[in-house]
Parts: C-alpha cells; sequence; structure tokens
C-alpha cells in the first residue's frame, strides 16, 4: 500500500515534472476554434488518450521488457525519430530530464543516474515516457500501475488546462475526468501485449495543434 501511495504522489500535480504546465495542443485547438463546445472538447480527450495508448503506452511497455540495455537503443531512436513537433519534442526532453533528477534524489540507492548516463552515452535525449518507464521500473513499480498513473496524469494535465483557461469551470472538470476513467480499461486492453514496433499514431489533427502551439498568445497563467 505504501509504494501505491509513493506512486500517487510521483504523478501529484504539485511535483515539478512541467508536464502540468504544457497543453499539448489544447490551448491552440481552442484558440483557434478546433475546440468550441464541452461536446468537442469530449471528443478531443477521446482522441488525445487513444493516440497516448496506441503510440505511448507500447514504448512504455517495451521499456519495461528490455530495461538499460543494447536492446533500448532502437526503442529511444525511434521514439526521437517519431516526435516531429518542435514544441512537443522540447517539452518531452525537459520533463525527462527534471523526472530523473527527481527520481534520483528520492530513490538515491536505485542507481537512476545510470538512466542519464546511458541516454547520454548514445547520444540521445531523454525522452519523458522513456525515462518515465525505466525510473519506474528500477524503483519497483508495476507496469500495469505505470501505464495506468501515465493515463490518469495526462487526462488530469489535460483537464487542468482547460480549467486554467476558462473553458471548463473546477467541478465540471473533475466530472469529466471521473467518466473518463471508464475508458482506461478499453485502452490498456487494447494495448495489452504490444511492443513498441507497433506503436501508431491515431489523432494526427491533434499534432498539428501542437505545431502552433508556441506561436499563440498564452492564457494559462495570467490572473
Amino acid at each position: 500500500m505504501s509504494q501505491f501511495a509513493r506512486l500517487l504522489h510521483l504523478i501529484d500535480s504539485s511535483i515539478p515534472t512541467g508536464s502540468f504546465a504544457y497543453s499539448y495542443g489544447l490551448e491552440s485547438s481552442i484558440t483557434f476554434g478546433l475546440v468550441k463546445t464541452q461536446s468537442e472538447l469530449r471528443n478531443f480527450l477521446y482522441s488525445h488518450l487513444q493516440q497516448i495508448g496506441s503510440l505511448e503506452l507500447p514504448f512504455i511497455s517495451s521499456c519495461f521488457q528490455l530495461g538499460l540495455g543494447p536492446e533500448l537503443l532502437p526503442l529511444a531512436q525511434e521514439y526521437e525519430a517519431l516526435l516531429l513537433v518542435p514544441a512537443l519534442h522540447k517539452a518531452s526532453v525537459v520533463q525527462g530530464r527534471t523526472w530523473l533528477k527527481l527520481l534520483v534524489s528520492f530513490y538515491p540507492e536505485a542507481r537512476l543516474t545510470n538512466i542519464s548516463a546511458w541516454f547520454r552515452q548514445h547520444e540521445l535525449p531523454p525522452h519523458f515516457t522513456l525515462v518515465f518507464a525505466l525510473a519506474l521500473q528500477k524503483v519497483g513499480f508495476a507496469a500495469d500501475q505505470v501505464q495506468t498513473m501515465y493515463l490518469h496524469m495526462l487526462l488530469r494535465d489535460q483537464l487542468s488546462a482547460a480549467i486554467r483557461l476558462g473553458f471548463l469551470g473546477p467541478l465540471e472538470g473533475h466530472q469529466l475526468q471521473h467518466d473518463f476513467y471508464a475508458v482506461f480499461e478499453h485502452i490498456l486492453a487494447s494495448q495489452a501485449g504490444k511492443t513498441y514496433q507497433e506503436a501508431t499514431r491515431s489523432a494526427f489533427l491533434l499534432d498539428a495543434a501542437q505545431v502552433l502551439h508556441e506561436d499563440i498568445y498564452s492564457k494559462l497563467f495570467q490572473n
């Protein structure tokens, strides 16, 4: 039970990894009229979660299977090649480095600096999804717990961004989050056993919105 409580703490939005501050295209979608109603927000969130499931979860599963070693190299190279959106690439690397620093301070006995050293040795950026899985594996969490928490974290961050933008009220946001937990089992079941070679993108319009993220006037942190 204490181990699960530690995992809940690690993915808390108050932990300064940077993911909470990034809207993953939601702000652009609202600004440019791709999301105008709560119904369209539901569709956006469903597409977002489906893409996380088909693209990110197979990489998380493979990280658990491979660990640090020569077999991880093609996985890390392929993930780097997949992140073509500059804003998303930058956010992933910054969050990955911050995540590793955080866990090194929490679990000094786990030798998590080996993960940073591995990425430096192979001249690859430590992307958040990969180091999220590798670090949590090394400190003893199960793959199914990590995948579920990854979905929870990204859903929460999307809804938090919608609330900060004034698109939703807090109660509406929490109701949506409660409703969307029902989708998790379907997503996890559909990706069970898949490796990173089977990862696919399923929501290209979200990628197009993310391209515009750095070019808009941000309202996320205005009072």
